[in-house]
C-alpha cells in the first residue's frame, strides 16, 4: 500500500512540475523526494563535492521510507553526520511514525545544534553551500536544514600587525562564528547583538554587524543596515570590500573606518556606540564611525598607567609629523632656508653634497622610492626573506649610493628615520595615508619652501574638516570641539575619570557605569 501511495504521488507531482516552473529559486519543493534531489543534482551540475548520502526507514513508518541527506564534503563536520544524523534516524525504525511525530523526533532527537524548516529551492542551496546539511524526507513537502559546520580553520593567534606587550594576544580568524563568539566572551551584555546579512549574488558571505542596542546610536545604526542591504555585487573575499562600498569619500586620502584583528579593540568601541562589521572568510574587523585621534590609540595605552600610556600616544602624534613632514623640511632648509640652522652644520651638510649631482628634492624622491620598493618586497616575500631583504637591502643599498655619490649621508639619515616614524603607528591603514601625505610635502618644500609646507598642512587640515565618517566629524572632538570628549584625544584621563561615551557616537551619551 505504500508503494502504490509513493507512485500516485509521483504522478501527482509530476503534473504540478509540468505546470510550474521548478527552476525558479523561490520555487517550493514537492513531495516526492527523487524528484527534489534530482533538481539539485542539475543545480550543482553534478558537481563531485556534492554528496548525497541515502538512509531507508522501516515501512511500518507510513508513508515515509526514504530520507537523503544532502551535504558539502569537507564543509560539515563528519562526526556529526555520522553519529548524530544517520545513527538516529535509524531509530525511526523502532516504532511508527506520522508526519507530526517525525517533525518532533527530529527536534527532539538529532544531535545538531540548530534544526530549521524550508520549501524554498534558495534556501536549499544556501544551506548546502555554507556547510550544514539538507535532510530530504520522501513524502514531505518541506525540508530539514541541519546546522553541521565543520569545516577547518586557523587557531586564534596574536595579531601580527597589531601585537601588543600587554593585554590579550588574541586575534579574530576567518570563520565569523569564531569571530563572534570571540566578542561574545568578552561583552557579557544581553543587550549586544549580531545581526547576519547575505551579500554577494554568488559568493552569500555572511556579514555581521555587531553593536549594543541600548547604546548605539539607531539612526546611523539604520543607514547602515539600509547601504548593507541595498548592496549589489557578485562577490565579497574581505572586508575590504564592504569598506570601499560604504564609505563617501572613496578618493580621500584619510581611512574613514577602523580596521582591526583585536576583539578588545572591537569591545572597546562597542562600549562607545560604535558599530562592528565582520565578514566571514576575513579576519579584519570594521568599526564606525570614527575620527582621526582613533587612528592613534592603541589598546595598550589603557592596559598601562596612565603616565606611561600618555606618553607612549604622544610619541605617537610626533612619529606621525616626522613621518609626513621631516623630508619636506629638510628639502626646504637645504633649498630655501639655510639661515634657520648654525653655520657650522650647513657647512658641514654642504660639504656632503659637494659630490652629489642632483638637488635634494631628486634625493628624497630618489630614497623613498627605494624605501617603497624594499617595503614592498619585504611584505610579499615569505617572513624569513622579507626581514632579511629589508634591513640587508636598506643596508647596502644606502652604504652603495652613499659611496657612488648619488645620495648624500644626511639623506640617507632623514629617511631612515622618516620610515621609523611610519612604523610607529598602531594601525596599518594609516601608512598608505602618511604616503601620499609626503610626496606633495616633498613637491611644495622644493617649490615655496616653508610656505610650500605651510599650505600643504593647511590644505590636508581643510580637506579634514570636510569629510566625516558617516556623519562623524573626523576632527571631533577639536572641530567641532567636545570639551567632555577631550579627556581622550593626544592624551587621556584616568581611567575612573573617563565618565561619558563620545558624544557623536551615541545620541544617548550614557554615563559608563
Amino acid at each position: 500500500m505504500g508503494r502504490y501511495n509513493k507512485y500516485k504521488r509521483y504522478n501527482k507531482n509530476i503534473n504540478k512540475i509540468e505546470k510550474s516552473n521548478i527552476t525558479d529559486a523561490n520555487s517550493e519543493i514537492l513531495e516526492e523526494a527523487e524528484i527534489n534531489i534530482n533538481h539539485i543534482k542539475n543545480i550543482f551540475n553534478g558537481s563531485s563535492d556534492i554528496l548525497f548520502r541515502k538512509v531507508n526507514l522501516h515501512y511500518n513508518c507510513g508513508n515515509f521510507d526514504e530520507a537523503t541527506l544532502i551535504f558539502t564534503d569537507g564543509l560539515v563536520d563528519n562526526f556529526i553526520i555520522n553519529e548524530g544524523i544517520i545513527k538516529r534516524l535509524n531509530m525511526l525504525q523502532e516504532s511508527n511514525h506520522s508526519k507530526d511525530t517525525i517533525l518532533n523526533f527530529l527536534q527532539d532527537n538529532l544531535l545538531v545544534n540548530d534544526i530549521k524548516k524550508t520549501k524554498k529551492y534558495e534556501d536549499i542551496t544556501h544551506t548546502i553551500l555554507s556547510g550544514d546539511t539538507v535532510l530530504f524526507i520522501d513524502g514531505l513537502n518541506e525540508v530539514f536544514l541541519l546546522d553541521t559546520k565543520g569545516f577547518e580553520t586557523r587557531n586564534v593567534e596574536e595579531s601580527s600587525v597589531e601585537s601588543v606587550i600587554r593585554g590579550s594576544k588574541e586575534s579574530f580568524i576567518e570563520s565569523i562564528r569564531t569571530n563572534t563568539a570571540l566578542i561574545r566572551r568578552k561583552l557579557k551584555d544581553p543587550n549586544l547583538v549580531i545581526q547576519p546579512l547575505t551579500i554577494g549574488t554568488r559568493t552569500n558571505t555572511t556579514v555581521a554587524v555587531v553593536y549594543i542596542n541600548d547604546i548605539v546610536n539607531q539612526q546611523l545604526l539604520q543607514d547602515i543596515l539600509n547601504k548593507l542591504e541595498e548592496i549589489k555585487i557578485e562577490g565579497v573575499f574581505d572586508s575590504g570590500y564592504i569598506e570601499q562600498l560604504l564609505i563617501n569619500n572613496n578618493f580621500s586620502i584619510l581611512p574613514q573606518m577602523l580596521v582591526t584583528e583585536r576583539p578588545d579593540k572591537v569591545c572597546a568601541n562597542l562600549l562607545e556606540g560604535r558599530i562592528s562589521i565582520l565578514v566571514d572568510g576575513s579576519p579584519d574587523a570594521l568599526i564606525l564611525p570614527v575620527g582621526l585621534f582613533q587612528f592613534f590609540q592603541s589598546p595598550e595605552d589603557y592596559y598601562e598607567r596612565v603616565i606611561y600610556g600618555n606618553i607612549v600616544r604622544f610619541i605617537r602624534f610626533i612619529g606621525f609629523i616626522i613621518a609626513t613632514t621631516f623630508p619636506a623640511i629638510y628639502v626646504a632648509i637645504t633649498t630655501f632656508h639655510q639661515e634657520i640652522l648654525p653655520t657650522d652644520f650647513i657647512l658641514d651638510i654642504a660639504k656632503t653634497r659637494v659630490e652629489v649631482p642632483f638637488p635634494p628634492v631628486i634625493e628624497a624622491f630618489l630614497m623613498e622610492g627605494t624605501i617603497e620598493l624594499l617595503r614592498e618586497a619585504s611584505v610579499r616575500l615569505p617572513s624569513r626573506i622579507g626581514q632579511t631583504i629589508g634591513i640587508v637591502g636598506a643596508l647596502v643599498i644606502g652604504d652603495a649610493a652613499v659611496r657612488a655619490g648619488i645620495i648624500s649621508p644626511i639623506m640617507v639619515i632623514v629617511v631612515a628615520i622618516t620610515a621609523i616614524g611610519s612604523y610607529i603607528l598602531p594601525h596599518f591603514s594609516t601608512s598608505y595615508a602618511i604616503r601620499f601625505i609626503r610626496i606633495p610635502m616633498i613637491l611644495m618644500a622644493a617649490t615655496f619652501g616653508a610656505f610650500g609646507i605651510i599650505i600643504t598642512w593647511t590644505w590636508i587640515i581643510a580637506h579634514m574638516c570636510r569629510i566625516n565618517s558617516f556623519g562623524y566629524a573626523y576632527l571631533t572632538p577639536i572641530a567641532p570641539i567636545y570639551i567632555k570628549d577631550l579627556k581622550d584625544t593626544v592624551f587621556r584621563a584616568q581611567i575612573g575619570s573617563i565618565g561619558e561615551r563620545p558624544l557623536p557616537a551615541s545620541n544617548k551619551n550614557k554615563k559608563i557605569e
